[in-house]
């Protein structure tokens, strides 16, 4: 998969699921300010990344997320749709 699809798709879910205005999600945000996540929206973002990119993460995985750019990065490194 390329790294455009993976962040139109992220993109797509981030949008829609947690209702985050687009044009607030550039590569150098703050991934955790701008979605502002609670405990229940980090367990659904963990299904939906499996639903569209085959693999689960876990809240460990997430400590390593600072901006939008890591999260297309580790989708990317962990996603079996590219090894």
């Amino acid at each position: 998969m390329e790294m455009s699809e993976i962040i139109s798709t992220a993109n797509a879910f981030l949008t829609e699921e947690f209702e985050v205005d687009e044009q607030a999600i550039e590569g150098s945000a703050n991934f955790h300010e701008i979605l502002d996540l609670d405990s229940l929206d980090y367990v659904d973002l963990v299904v939906i990344v499996d639903e569209h990119f085959g693999f689960k993460m876990t809240a460990d995985d997430f400590k390593k997320i600072t901006t939008f750019d890591d999260f297309y990065g580790f989708i990317a490194k962990h996603s079996p749709v590219n090894k």
